[in-house]
C-alpha cells in the first residue's frame, strides 16, 4: 500500500510543480531557464574539450605501444 501512496503522493507534487510554474511563476521559471544557459553552455564546451583531449592522448598512446610492439617482434625472432 505505501508503493501506491507514494506513487499517488507524487503525482500530486508533479500536477502541482506543473500548475504553479505555468500559472503562477511562469516569469520566474523563464528567467531562471535563461540563467542556465550560459553555464550549461560552458561546462559542457569544458567536458567536450577534455574529452577531445583524452582521445588524443589516447590514440598518441595506442600508436606508441604499436610501435614498440613492432620493434620487440623482430628482436624476439632472432
Amino acid at each position: 500500500m505505501g508503493k501506491y501512496l507514494a506513487i499517488f503522493g507524487g503525482l500530486i507534487a508533479m500536477a502541482a510543480g506543473v500548475i504553479l510554474v505555468v500559472f503562477v511563476w511562469w516569469h520566474e521559471f523563464i528567467a531562471l531557464v535563461f540563467g542556465f544557459v550560459p553555464p550549461i553552455l560552458f561546462f559542457g564546451g569544458l567536458i567536450a574539450l577534455i574529452a577531445g583531449i583524452s582521445s588524443i592522448k589516447d590514440a598518441m598512446r595506442t600508436k606508441k605501444l604499436e610501435e614498440e610492439t613492432k620493434e620487440e617482434k623482430p628482436a624476439a625472432k632472432a
